[in-house]
């Protein structure tokens, strides 16, 4: 379903030149829950959003359904993370002044003109509290984002991310500021949208314990990927934390 080939990306700061992607190959099959593990600064994220279309490879290509999608205009790649992508990111990026409802709902009202969105809304209206209430949040729509515990934010994060019925969910360290029993929570979560839904879920996480629950693994180190055949997944929190 996504195919990237041979991916190179270097970024600059100052008179240094940083390789972070140095020839990334990588076939994710559809309705596969994908987790990519590694070291701060090996490339994870940068990986993602190349394959999102979030930034351009400086080499390589990446492919969905056979079409090239990496060297997509503007307004192509726009509609293609609006109505084909979903995203969910380590900080939330909720809209602080929006309510839970009204924060799920902006992918719906940016996808439409003013006209066509009011003729839209109700319906839009009816899919966000669905959506909502499949994450357990139906009783917390009226509330704004300083009202919420942090796994409720991210939770009205993958409820947004999940409004437009995505085919592909990158979630780029979803559990990074939760505690333990609500990042496990929300890999269950995803775990379930996957099964449920066959959305293909594209998962960045440092946390060696919540990789058990997909369908492979994948390390980034210096800008390559491994499979999980080429490395060890600890068995227990004491064997990661030695490692």
């Amino acid at each position: 379903m996504l195919v990237a080939e041979n991916l190179h990306k270097t970024y600059r700061r100052n008179a240094d030149a940083v390789k972070v992607l140095q020839g990334v190959d990588l076939e994710v099959r559809r309705g596969e829950f994908v987790s990519i593990v590694g070291a701060s600064g090996s490339g994870k994220s940068t990986l993602l959003h190349v394959l999102g279309t979030l930034d351009r490879p400086d080499d390589g290509t990446v492919s969905l359904d056979g079409r090239r999608i990496d060297s997509l205009g503007s307004r192509d790649r726009d509609r293609l993370r609006n109505e084909t992508f979903g995203f969910i990111f380590q900080f939330y990026h909720l809209l602080p002044e929006l309510t839970t409802l009204q924060n799920v709902m902006m992918p719906a009202m940016v996808g439409h003109t003013v006209r066509g969105w009011w003729g839209k809304r109700r319906d839009a209206v009816k899919q966000a509290e669905a959506i909502l209430e499949r994450v357990g949040l139906k009783h917390r729509i009226k509330h704004k984002p300083r009202e919420l515990s942090g796994g409720e934010m991210q939770r009205t994060a993958i409820a947004r991310a999940l409004v437009s019925r995505p085919r592909v969910l990158f979630a780029d360290e979803p559990t990074g500021n939760l505690d333990a029993e609500s990042g496990g929570e929300i890999v269950k979560l995803l775990r379930s949208v996957n099964q449920e839904e066959n959305v293909t879920i594209l998962m960045v996480t440092h946390n060696l314990d919540l990789v058990r629950n997909t369908d492979r693994v994948l390390r980034m180190a210096a800008g390559r990927l491994e499979t999980s055949s080429k490395f060890h997944v600890p068995s227990s929190k004491f064997e990661a934390a030695v490692a």
